[in-house]
C-alpha cells in the first residue's frame, strides 16, 4: 500500500535523509521518500501491518527529532 503524510515541525534535509535511512530499514517497508520543501512522506508498506509500521515510522521519526511529527 501506498500512502502519502503530511510532516510537521520537520527542521532540515539532512534530519529529513536521517529518517528515510532508519525508515527504510523497518520490515515490511518497501520503499520510502520524505520531501523537507514539502514536508510530505510518501511511503510503500505492506498492507497487512501497516498501521504497526506507522507506529514504528513514528517512533524513528522522534529518534531523530522529538518535534517532528508525521500527521496519520
Amino acid at each position: 500500500m501506498k500512502k502519502k503524510f503530511k510532516m510537521e515541525d520537520l527542521d532540515c534535509a539532512n534530519c529529513a535523509a536521517k529518517m528515510e535511512d532508519l525508515i527504510r530499514k523497518i520490515d515490511g517497508v518497501n520503499e520510502v521518500s520524505i520531501s523537507f520543501l514539502a514536508q510530505k512522506l510518501t511511503i510503500d508498506a505492506d498492507d497487512a501491518r501497516f498501521d504497526e509500521i506507522m507506529k514504528e515510522v513514528q517512533a524513528a521519526c522522534a529518534k531523530i527529532d522529538e518535534e517532528c511529527k508525521v500527521i496519520l
